[in-house]
């Protein structure tokens, strides 16, 4: 079994730059992921960022996948693509750093062979699933969830259909609507239940100058066809989110998309034992964590959509934010570990002050709520236990 200093599980943008982070301040990093491409989310992103320079505006997103798996390559950090992690467990035997908990070890699959990982300290960065819609006929070929068919499209070039109907209204329903007319596939209606659009503005218009209806208080009922999507039956609904009657009415697509949230992919944060909280606002389960992303296990922390659902800016900030902390608790203070924190956090903040970063910061803050109401704080004496489940 070998051991690192710092072991991160996902290669998506939180996980890159907390590897990214972590090895600049010396720490031995081992950073795994199931995907044989490292960058997650990003490399089928084709539209380019907003915000400052600093996160990356202008940029695509597959682009800074590649700038940021440049940057990590060129440090002395171990990369293992294509490879699961299967188990998480107790180090026994271990020696505790600085009176602290022992580390812990992962058991990790590839295609050729299985072995173990010791580390010191963990950061899980695995992301995030689809969530899924509930409507007649909602497993016919031809149903996808927004991610795979961007992955479909941008990733290997295949086109899911002809004629789609979109469901959700959210960034990621506008963003992979254009992406789809940019592909050259007919976009027929975007639905969405709430009673206004979701995402922003300039997403939602690009659609609108192009002439695909979008459809608010909208939902749909179910899918048509025998062996694969052939139409949708769509209708209003009322502030009940319940169909409103006589309302319904049909579409002829071949393939119906669904973009209706995430929910945060936490199964290694579950076996470890971290302390598990429901925070609608951050997409489901999440486990407890503080500022440094530091979870209730001292050993174990998380960052990116699986810590709750926003965008890729923040994942990256939280990267950082993780990878810092997990150096200085391995190798001990650090003043440009310091600043990294102290940055990151101030960027954090001011993101989530803007017009759509209410709902994180209000689950955050609800996060910060069920702490002070457990004591389920790392240096809380009413900590249940150090060690993994």
């Amino acid at each position: 079994m070998r051991q690192v200093d710092l072991a991160i599980v996902g290669g998506g943008p939180a996980g890159l730059c907390a590897a990214i982070t972590a090895s600049r301040l010396g720490a031995r990093v081992t950073l795994v992921d199931d995907n044989d491409q490292l960058g997650g989310q990003l490399i089928k992103q084709t539209h380019k960022f907003f915000g400052s320079k600093r996160h990356y505006c202008g940029t695509r997103g597959m682009d800074i996948a590649t700038t940021l798996e440049q940057e990590l390559r060129a440090l002395p950090a171990e990369i293992l693509p294509g490879t699961s992690v299967v188990g998480l467990y107790e180090a026994l035997g271990t020696v505790p750093i600085r009176g602290q908990s022992p580390g812990g070890v992962l058991g990790l699959a590839s295609r050729d062979r299985f072995c173990k990982l010791g580390f010191k300290c963990l950061i899980v960065a695995t992301g995030a699933a689809e969530n899924n819609v509930l409507f007649q006929n909602n497993d016919l070929p031809g149903v996808y969830g927004a991610g795979a068919v961007q992955t479909l499209m941008n990733v290997y070039g295949v086109k899911p259909g002809t004629r789609v109907l979109m469901v959700g209204s959210g960034n990621i329903g506008l963003i992979v609507s254009y992406q789809l007319i940019q592909a050259g596939i007919e976009v027929a209606a975007v639905v969405e239940a709430l009673p206004k659009v979701g995402g922003y503005h300039v997403h939602a218009a690009k659609l609108a100058r192009l002439g695909v209806p979008i459809l608010t208080s909208h939902t749909v009922l179910s899918a048509l066809g025998k062996e694969q999507v052939e139409g949708a039956v769509i209708c209003k609904v009322g502030r009940d989110f319940k169909p409103v009657a006589r309302t319904a009415r049909k579409l002829k697509v071949d393939t119906i998309c669904l973009a209706v949230g995430l929910t945060p992919l936490s199964e290694l944060l579950w076996q470890s034992g971290c302390n598990m909280v429901y925070v609608p606002e951050l997409g489901g389960h999440v486990a407890w964590h503080d500022e440094n992303m530091q979870t209730n296990l001292c050993r174990i922390y998380l960052a990116g959509d699986v810590s709750g659902i926003e965008e890729a800016s923040t994942a990256m900030l939280e990267g950082r934010i993780a990878g810092a902390h997990a150096a200085m608790q391995v190798l001990g203070p650090n003043p440009e570990a310091e600043r990294i924190l102290a940055e990151s956090r101030a960027e954090l903040c001011a993101i989530r002050q803007g017009p759509f970063g209410d709902k994180a910061a209000c689950g955050k803050a609800r996060l910060a709520e069920c702490a002070q109401d457990t004591g389920d704080s790392p240096h809380s004496g009413t900590v249940p236990s150090q060690n993994f489940r």
